[in-house]
């Protein structure tokens, strides 16, 4: 039987494993206030109160990193998180850039039984609205091929798979730019200058910036 946790602690859990990294697997308390909009001391009160529950292994001054029973946490919080989001855009019909708050709420409902009920009717979908991988029941999560699109190759054939900033801000200025996920794009030209790029959106022809090619992942198209 799982022990229960509070929202907050599942928040943290969850901020921790998307600061984590391969070559930073520590995470320091200043980098996880800094996450979480929190003073130093309540991130130190909240991480030792984690590690009593032996869901983080923390040591002062050095850093926090989750164990594997808070990894497994973390990833469960994530899957329900992007499952709602599935299920926000599909079935409820929010547009992409609104679900994240609203699943955020959701993300803290307990029940196994939903999410696994949730997966089924949605068809165990592979992706969030946003492009980012779902955990599987249990806990895998299936690598992507993608590339940032400053990064992108020209006049090859790409689709646009899932973006970097996923603020309403910036997938309302995608919406405005004809872009989501799925579109076809194809890099004409680029920008020395500026970064910006010349490109062509399922067949029309813009420039767009470098902060939007900082921040689209695509793939090549078929």
């Amino acid at each position: 039987m799982k022990r229960k946790i509070s929202p907050s602690e599942e928040d943290y859990l969850k901020a921790i494993y998307h600061k984590t990294t391969a070559d930073a697997p520590v995470v320091s308390t200043t980098l996880l206030a800094e996450e979480m909009g929190a003073k130093p001391s309540s991130v130190t009160d909240m991480v030792q109160r984690l590690s009593e529950k032996a869901l983080v292994e923390y040591q002062k001054y050095k850093g926090v990193k989750l164990s594997d029973t808070g990894n497994t946490r973390a990833l469960s919080i994530i899957r329900k998180h992007r499952l709602w989001e599935v299920f926000l855009v599909n079935e409820l019909h929010f547009s992409w850039d609104q679900v994240h708050d609203i699943a955020e709420q959701l993300e803290h409902i307990q029940s196994e039984a939903l999410t696994d009920r949730l997966a089924a009717f949605l068809g165990h979908p592979k992706t969030d609205p946003h492009g980012d991988p779902i955990p599987t029941k249990e806990g895998n999560i299936q690598a992507q091929t993608k590339m940032l699109l400053e990064l992108a190759p020209l006049n090859t054939p790409l689709v646009c798979v899932g973006v970097e900033d996923s603020s309403a801000a910036f997938l309302q200025f995608l919406d405005k730019c004809g872009i989501g996920l799925g579109v076809n794009i194809e890099v004409l030209e680029k920008e020395i200058f500026d970064g910006s790029l010349l490109v062509s959106i399922d067949s029309k022809t813009q420039r767009i910036s470098s902060l939007i090619a900082q921040n689209l992942y695509v793939n090549q198209g078929q």
